[in-house]
């Protein structure tokens, strides 16, 4: 019995190098990752996952893998409907609307080849500085998590698409980020059970068929704060396998994140990772590691310290599962699609306060635009991919829009540049991104000058304690253009405000709050 059957490899290119296809081809690798660096564009990606299927020496069909959450990570690259993600569809509160985008990302995933996908994100917004979380969880609410995330998988498994329930057990509480370092969480046993395991209990509920477990310190149950659950016992077949029930496929997060050991020594990771409960383990595109890890798990297999039979069984259960057939590719991004992501936008725009009336706009004159370039907060993001799109919503509905987009961290110069040019304006509206002290500066600076100001999130709600004076403030949850778009037309009146706050602005607003109702 061969290790391989616990690999999900990846690699560096748009194209699969012959060794990946050599490995494919001896018939024991379950499948592949494809990541936003091996995407160019849809139909690429088709002669990819043709490619990759092609070469596969089992009679089962394979898995195909991506990260497809919608919103602030799109693994499969633009051609994609921009749908504007999690904490948007927590925004609207409608599980009937979730199902349908997560029908509508599988049909797109399934036309592109792809059979697996790693996401609902299961994990809570209960700590609005977690660094790699954000607009990635529908909600602060375990409850509310819990719904979008079950009808997600259902819309999901309509599609026919394996959905996967991450990160369990639940990073909200998270301060560090695992690309990083080990995050801590800091939980009592009765509040883990209650609120981080409550969603993944749902997705287990709605036949989730598999479940990404994190790379976190849960001292709570393992008794130790440098053990990552990934690799605990005590976590995936105590808590997961055992109290919870599951028996699907358990997938470890990325091998290569800070959280775990990295180099030599992380074998004895992986074997411990396996002992505990694991059945697929993610590889990156690091050629060395895998191959230094595939020889170690062959070694430990042929000494009795692992047994594939187990993972094995499970795997083989999942792959049978999966459709040979494809949609069209012309699905991908199709109108009606694209239709459905405005919709989700429209009725996510949410109005937190409009403290002075100056809403909707009227602006006598030159309007300004400020926004920060999109960047990728964390390494699970793709928003650097994203063109800057609030100065071209708001000419659809005013032609005199001067656009400043600044940096993600501007500097005193540009603070002074930006000051001076609302000085110069009738009207101003300015976004933020995550209101670190260099945004939350330059909204100060911007709302001191005196001219008419509209602040607006653009991806947490967060953003508003950092500047709390500010006396117009909505929240998008997103950057890519259905978002924008929608919020123009709310902000010049086009359109009602009827999203809710899927998360408390700590110290200013409840979970539910929305000004325009």
């Amino acid at each position: 019995m061969r290790a391989d059957s616990h690999f999900m490899l990846a690699f560096e290119g748009t194209t699969a190098p012959p060794e990946l296809l050599a490995a494919l081809g001896e018939g024991h690798i379950p499948g592949v990752t494809i990541f936003r660096h091996n995407v160019e564009s849809a139909g690429q990606v088709v002669e990819l996952t043709d490619a990759l299927r092609a070469a596969s020496g089992s009679d089962l069909p394979l898995l195909i893998a991506a990260d497809q959450e919608t919103g602030q990570l799109v693994g499969l690259g633009e051609d994609t409907t921009p749908f504007p993600g999690a904490m948007a569809l927590g925004a609207v509160g409608d599980p009937d609307l979730a199902e349908r985008v997560g029908a509508v990302v599988g049909t797109e995933l399934r036309a592109l080849g792809v059979t697996m996908n790693y996401a609902p994100v299961c994990d809570i917004a209960t700590n609005p500085a977690n660094p790699s979380l954000g607009i990635r969880s529908f909600s602060d609410d375990a409850g509310t998590v819990a719904e979008l995330a079950a009808a997600t998988i259902r819309g999901m498994a309509s599609a026919g698409v394996v959905a996967t329930a991450k990160h369990f057990p639940g990073k909200g509480e998270a301060i560090v980020d695992p690309h990083h370092e080990l995050p801590v969480l800091e939980l009592d046993h009765d509040r883990l059970v209650t609120v981080e395991l409550a969603p993944f209990r749902a997705a287990i509920e709605a036949a989730v068929p598999a479940v990404m477990v994190g790379h976190y310190a849960v001292p709570a149950v393992t008794g130790r704060r440098d053990l990552p659950t990934s690799v605990s016992e005590a976590m995936i077949a105590g808590v997961l396998r055992g109290e919870m029930g599951f028996d699907g496929v358990v997938i470890t997060d990325a091998l290569d994140m800070g959280a775990l050991p990295q180099g030599v020594g992380q074998i004895v990771d992986v074997i411990a990772a396996i002992r505990a409960g694991v059945d697929l383990l993610l590889c990156t595109a690091d050629r060395e590691a895998q191959q230094r890890l595939r020889a170690g798990l062959d070694l430990a297999v042929g000494r009795g310290l692992v047994n594939p039979g187990p993972s094995l069984r499970r795997t083989t259960a999942l792959r049978r599962t999966l459709s040979r057939d494809r949609p069209p590719i012309d699905v991908v991004g199709c109108a009606g699609h694209r239709q459905l992501a405005a919709e989700v936008a429209r009725r996510s725009i949410t109005l937190v306060r409009d403290d002075t009336g100056l809403l909707p706009l009227q602006p006598t004159g030159d309007l300004l635009a400020v926004m920060p370039a999109p960047s990728d907060l964390t390494p699970a993001d793709t928003s650097s991919r994203v063109a800057p799109g609030l100065a071209a919503a708001l000419r659809r509905h005013h032609p005199d829009v001067t656009e400043i987009v600044t940096s993600p961290i501007p500097d005193a110069g540009e603070i002074a540049a930006v000051a001076e040019r609302a000085r110069q304006s009738s009207m101003v509206v300015i976004g933020t991104t995550w209101a670190g002290a260099e945004q939350a500066d330059l909204v100060r600076r911007v709302l001191a000058v005196g001219t008419p100001v509209v602040t607006v999130a653009l991806r947490t709600p967060f953003d508003l304690a950092a500047y709390p004076e500010a006396p117009a403030h909505l929240c998008t949850y997103s950057i890519h253009p259905p978002s924008m778009e929608a919020l123009a037309d709310v902000v010049f009146g086009m359109a009602p405000t009827t999203g809710r706050l899927p998360a408390a602005i700590p110290g200013l607003y409840p979970r539910g709050h929305g000004a325009g109702d």
